[in-house]
């Protein structure tokens, strides 16, 4: 299971005073009020910063760091990714996944005939759909539905599915 989850992606400096602007990859980008602290992906090391002040314009969340108050001193950050600790994600309800936790699952049949595996989670207006790869590397998209999917076992890393008349085709 993943221990960082993403939240963001620094997409560009906010004026002169260390301010960003972040394009959110979480489902509510309100969330960035209640978190205290994330963590800034290098790519080289992990940088704990807290966040100070929070403002919205357009689809992004302007941040503001505490300690980071000029525009050299995150600019180099543009394009890196803003985590969270597990601990610190949004809490889920009964019968909910982190599609991190989802990528990867071997995906069984009814029978428990070996289908394929979970590659990607399309978030759409009314469910998801889970794009599965075959075994033999044709995708297929299943609507995550209670008719579809049967069972997710995420620390035996197994979703048990049933395929609706039409889904292969």
């Amino acid at each position: 299971m993943e221990q960082f989850f993403q939240i963001g992606v620094i997409s560009s400096t906010h004026g002169l005073k260390g301010e960003v602007k972040v394009y959110p990859t979480t489902e509510d980008p309100k969330r960035f009020e209640v978190i205290r602290d994330v963590i800034l992906d290098t790519g080289k090391e992990q940088i704990n910063l807290e966040i100070e002040r929070v403002k919205y314009f357009k689809q992004f969340v302007i941040v503001k760091f505490r300690g980071i108050d000029d525009i050299n001193d995150i600019e180099k950050y543009k394009g890196r990714s803003l985590l969270v600790t597990r601990e610190n994600a949004t809490p889920l309800e009964e019968g909910e996944f982190y599609v991190a936790d989802l990528i990867g699952l071997e995906v069984v049949t009814e029978d428990g005939s070996s289908y394929g595996h979970l590659v990607d989670v399309m978030e759409t207006g009314a469910n998801d759909v889970y794009v599965i790869e075959r075994s033999d590397g044709k995708e297929i998209l299943v609507p995550a539905i209670k008719q579809c999917i049967l069972d997710t076992d995420i620390d035996k890393g197994i979703m048990k599915i049933h395929l609706l008349e039409g889904l292969e085709d």
